[in-house]
């Protein structure tokens, strides 16, 4: 009885999630006991299998002009999601679209608990309502000070000369400092300078904490898609090695393509292992953000798709000059200053006192009433008043410079998180519409043509490598490209 040896391919048919259909390749191999009955079927696989492979490369041509012009056309309709789709059916299209929805409300929903709990902007907000309650305090009067007298005559005994002598009294006063003019108004404006410094710091705290969300947000999504990748990839290298080991089995493959094979796998445990450790690290960041035990249970992150934020240089400059928190609070530090020096000049003016007594004498003699009247005449003006002002001013001078390095810092930022954003737009259309796809093609085309035995594994390992690295750089660009974003809205707002 004589046993042919067959090789049948499965059709491949492409899907969004995975375009060129390797989920559901498959293969079998009979069993040979002619070499050469097997060789001649072998080449007449080959032959269908060559155009199979140019009716695969043409479809893929036409389906990747066909997803270039549908971008080009209409380049608002999103970026591609997982695994590199070109094109996305109908249903498939709504569902990721309630899964970006959703992911979205979840980022939102993560903010709005880290400005209710988080211990930064905490006690950023309690400093704040603290410095508003000092205003008031600086603008009153000294306490006044109340006296009592007991004079007495001939001897330290209590009433002594009650009744002998019209030099015995006892007395009661009254006594207010009153501060020079101006003064008051001047110290009740620098407290409430320092109130507004206090509230920017706020809203700075506010700011910084939700980009840091933010940040940690965008890297754990950025982890969660490489550590599908890597589960995608293993599938893949699974299925190399069975055919590697297939091949070597009939005397088609050699030894090594089996351990490189394995050699790879192993390596893509290890980048498992440590994309998890990193992803540990940042969801114990995002913990400590929204003011979580670090062993409570591990925040989900939803999908993201890439913001679409129109915006010019002029416009960027006049909305972080004007939206900055940081920039408005050196401005009220500089504010500040300008009252403190005000102040410091109003320190030669004298402070005065008044004073008013009524004293009680024995019977038979007259009670005396006395007004007092004070001042307080700076007289080291040279050594006190004088330096004084010269502090003053010279704090008034490093603020305003202060003002200036933080506008140009300000502008700095939001500019360069404005370029980072514009780039990572560019690498990720570069990736979607070409790269990817592109490698896409070449890993399915190395596949069919290493089961027949036209390219060797090396070069059908590097195709899947190729496409693992360039996945995994995509969602790198989307990922720096939302975080450009979330600073680029530390510094202008996000118009919430």
């Amino acid at each position: 009885m004589l046993t042919i040896a067959c090789w049948p391919f499965a059709i491949i048919q492409g899907t969004s999630a995975d375009p060129f259909g390797t989920s559901g390749r498959g293969f079998s191999i009979c069993e040979t006991q002619r070499r050469r009955e097997q060789s001649r079927r072998e080449r007449l696989v080959f032959v269908k299998s060559s155009a199979s492979i140019r009716r695969l490369a043409a479809r893929n041509r036409i389906a990747a002009l066909f997803a270039f012009a549908s971008l080009t056309i209409v380049p608002s309709a999103g970026y591609a999601q997982a695994r590199g789709a070109l094109a996305v059916p109908d249903a498939a299209q709504s569902a990721a679209g309630m899964e970006t929805s959703a992911g979205s409300n979840r980022l939102r929903a993560l903010i709005d608990e880290a400005l209710l709990r988080s211990p930064i902007v905490l006690a950023a907000r309690e400093h704040w309502q603290a410095q508003t309650k000092v205003p008031i305090q600086a603008s009153t009067l000294p306490d006044p000070e109340v006296s009592i007298q007991h004079f007495t005559v001939g001897s330290p005994q209590p009433f002594s000369g009650y009744e002998s002598s019209d030099f015995y009294y006892t007395g009661f006063g009254v006594s207010q400092d009153i501060p020079g003019p101006g003064k008051l108004r001047l110290q009740k404006s620098e407290a409430e300078k320092d109130a507004e410094y206090a509230k920017h710091r706020y809203e700075s705290a506010e700011r910084e904490v939700e980009e840091k969300i933010k940040e940690a947000y965008f890297e754990l999504f950025y982890l969660a898609k490489t550590l599908a990748i890597l589960d995608r990839d293993q599938d893949d290298l699974r299925q190399i090695q069975q055919i590697a080991e297939t091949r070597y089995r009939v005397g088609e493959g050699l030894q090594q393509d089996l351990i490189k094979a394995q050699l790879q796998a192993t390596e893509i445990l290890k980048e498992h292992a440590m994309h998890h450790q990193e992803e540990d690290q940042e969801q114990l960041a995002l913990k400590q953000l929204l003011g979580r035990d670090p062993d409570s249970r591990n925040i989900e992150i939803g999908d993201v798709e890439a913001t679409h934020l129109e915006l010019d240089s002029s416009q960027l400059a006049q909305m972080a000059g004007n939206g900055s928190p940081d920039l408005a609070a050196d401005r009220a530090m500089e504010a500040r200053s300008a009252e403190a020096l005000k102040l410091a000049h109003q320190g030669y003016w004298p402070d005065f006192t008044v004073g008013y007594s009524y004293e009680k004498t024995g019977p038979g003699f007259n009670d005396y009433y006395m007004l007092n009247l004070g001042a307080k005449i700076p007289l080291y003006f040279w050594r006190k008043q004088t330096p004084a002002i010269e502090q003053a001013a010279l704090e008034a001078a490093s603020a305003r410079e202060q003002t200036a390095a933080t506008q140009l810092q300000v502008s700095t930022d939001a500019e360069s998180s404005l370029v980072a954003m514009r780039t990572a737009e560019r690498i990720m259309s570069i990736y979607r519409d070409g790269l990817i796809p592109q490698a896409e093609t070449s890993q399915a085309s190395a596949m069919a043509a290493y089961r027949v035995g036209k390219v060797d594994f090396q070069t059908l390992l590097s195709s899947v490598l190729d496409l693992e690295n360039l996945r995994q750089e995509y969602y790198r660009s989307l990922a720096d490209h939302e975080i450009a974003i979330a600073k680029l809205q530390q510094v202008i707002g996000d118009g919430r």
